[in-house]
């Protein structure tokens, strides 16, 4: 074939790469992974591989309880990435099944040149601008931290779900006509002359959140309950308060007693 032949098929080719990557590819929806379970996987873990939450787990693929199988596989809801070393924008696309343009228009402002691991690059279907909420409610990054912090120094040392639990106390009583309407007013409520709860009081709730308590915190804002509509909490071996043990018991995880 003459050389002019073959530059004419070249180009063909590439112009129709080019065309079936950015053009086709745009068409491509919001990013979506599987995962098969293997022996000792929980949909906690699952979650925290795949930076997703264990309710978005559960509603994205219809489970009713938290049992699962080796060899099931599940869908993974994903809305962001975070870049890992060797990261590059392409690759990323390539994970998550979708065309380098979407991406693109996914993270505005973001050099594609130049990502760095640690950054959190938008996945195509969401707009990354805003945080979970509950009940129609959308919550600042503010509320979020300062929730973190009261779940790790209320229950760092309980199960994963108890931890889910104290935030969606938290959450139950914003929503409560009987307590305040956000987040911070809730945790820093001084009734009749006392904290509602002792990491403010001793000043634990200034402690820095570790990693799961954040978890616990999206989970809950996500809409998992396991305190089941729970109001309050208690470790009744380190209180000898009489009123809260008068209260409707909804649940006992750990060494929580979870009332409403």
């Amino acid at each position: 074939m003459p050389l002019k032949s073959k530059l004419g098929s070249l180009l063909m080719f590439v112009f129709v790469l080019f065309f079936c990557v950015f053009v086709c590819g745009g068409e491509i929806g919001e990013a979506a992974l599987s995962h098969r379970v293997a022996a000792g996987d929980t949909l906690w873990l699952i979650a925290r591989r795949y930076n997703t939450t264990v309710a978005q787990l559960t509603a994205a693929n219809g489970l009713t309880g938290s049992t699962i199988y080796p060899g099931q596989v599940l869908s993974i809801p994903v809305d962001f990435h975070t870049v890992r070393p060797g990261d590059t924008m392409w690759l990323i696309a390539q994970r998550y099944g979708v065309s380098l343009p979407a991406l693109l228009a996914a993270n505005p402002g973001v050099p594609a040149a130049s990502i760095y691991p640690g950054q959190r690059i938008n996945l195509p279907g969401s707009n990354g601008s805003s945080l979970p909420s509950r009940a129609g409610r959308d919550y600042s990054q503010q509320d979020i931290d300062l929730l973190a912090r009261l779940v790790h120094a209320e229950a760092a040392g309980e199960p994963y779900i108890g931890q889910v639990a104290v935030a969606a106390t938290v959450l139950n009583r914003v929503k409560s006509p009987i307590y305040p309407n956000t987040i911070r007013g809730v945790i820093y409520q001084v009734a009749y002359g006392y904290y509602q709860y002792s990491p403010v009081l001793d000043g634990r709730i200034n402690l820095p959140a570790n990693k799961t308590a954040y978890q616990a915190v999206y989970d809950a804002l996500s809409g998992w309950d396991p305190s089941n509509g729970a109001l309050g909490f208690y470790n009744p071996s380190k209180t000898g308060n009489q009123w809260v043990r008068q209260q409707t018991v909804t649940t006992v995880i750990g060494n929580h007693i979870f009332f409403r």
